[in-house]
């Protein structure tokens, strides 16, 4: 009896495809959440997009898919990707509604972390099958976002019926499904802001000390101390809080409100609210030792009434 040949595994591009998918806004996150479904087998069908850079977006994730306008997509695909600004959301999904472009049985995704299901209402009354699928990732609008994708938190929220299904997807683009709360997502999002949106602007404002200072190449003196910081800082919390602000030395922390007063005015604001934030946990902790936090809390006061 001859032995069955192992089979080759099926390339996507040969499987049937199990959803048409649908991008109502190509900016930065549609098409890349597009591309990853098209990789585990669903088939991108219509994208819609205004500005120039939505159209070279749309071209480069997602070729030879036709940009039609909104109600268009809907028309055409079984899943429909609303990767929209946060602010836009309400709108477009009552829009919708009103011009009947909403089907019933159409999985309807949007992907703002601020909101849940609930900003789907309108459209969930028209029969569609409303999920809220967040990918906790900053997007470039390039193909590298699909490969960021994997191992990306996402932050699921749905119906309970349709938690599976929303699961799935999530997994289907590479994520981990991480399931929050109708009522927690505004603090959801606003903690991953708080960290991922501050950062940027931290160590956009640290290069351009670094660099008032003399030094030539301030990305490669901070990569090695910023990515040692949040490893520390993803390992052991509070406990890896370094630095002058937790030791107490009130005499270096005033010496830095100076001279950021002198150099770069907009930063001391910033400075001292981090460095208040930062003795209060390392206070509240037992790292900083009461008597000299007395005088570190006093320097920082004094840095506000100037």
């Amino acid at each position: 009896m001859n032995a069955t040949p192992p089979q080759e595994p099926l390339d996507p591009r040969d499987r049937p495809a199990r959803l048409t998918v649908g991008v109502v806004g190509a900016g930065r996150v549609g098409p890349a959440l597009a591309a990853s479904l098209q990789l585990a087998g669903h088939r991108p069908v219509a994208v819609s997009g205004v500005s120039d850079a939505s159209v070279r977006r749309a071209a480069a994730l997602l070729p030879d898919v036709p940009l039609v306008p909104p109600a268009e997509v809907l028309a055409r695909a079984e899943l429909v990707l609303l990767t929209v600004p946060d602010d836009a959301l309400s709108g477009l999904v009552d829009g919708l509604v009103e011009t009947g472009a909403v089907r019933p049985g159409q999985l309807l995704v949007h992907t703002s972390g601020r909101f849940g299901t609930r900003v789907l209402d309108p459209a969930t009354r028209a029969g569609a099958l409303p999920l809220a699928l967040h990918p906790a990732m900053t997007f470039t609008g390039t193909p590298v976002d699909v490969q960021r994708l994997a191992g990306c938190s996402f932050g699921v929220t749905a119906p309970e019926e349709l938690r599976l299904a929303a699961e799935a997807l999530v997994i289907e683009m590479g994520g981990e499904p991480e399931w929050i709360e109708e009522e927690a997502r505004p603090l959801y999002h606003a903690a991953l802001a708080l960290g991922a949106n501050h950062l940027v602007t931290l160590v956009a404002q640290s290069m351009e000390l670094l660099r008032t200072a003399g030094v030539a190449a301030p990305d490669r003196m901070l990569g090695p101390l910023l990515g040692a910081a949040l490893d520390n800082a993803l390992r052991s919390g509070d406990a890896a809080l370094t630095g002058p602000v937790a030791r107490g030395d009130a005499g270096t922390v005033a010496a830095h409100v100076a001279e950021l007063r002198k150099h770069a005015p907009g930063t001391v604001a910033g400075y001292l609210a981090m460095a208040r934030s930062t003795a209060d946990r390392a206070l509240a902790h037992g790292m900083l030792k009461p008597e000299l936090a007395e005088d570190l809390l006093g320097v920082l006061a004094e840095g506000d009434l100037r």
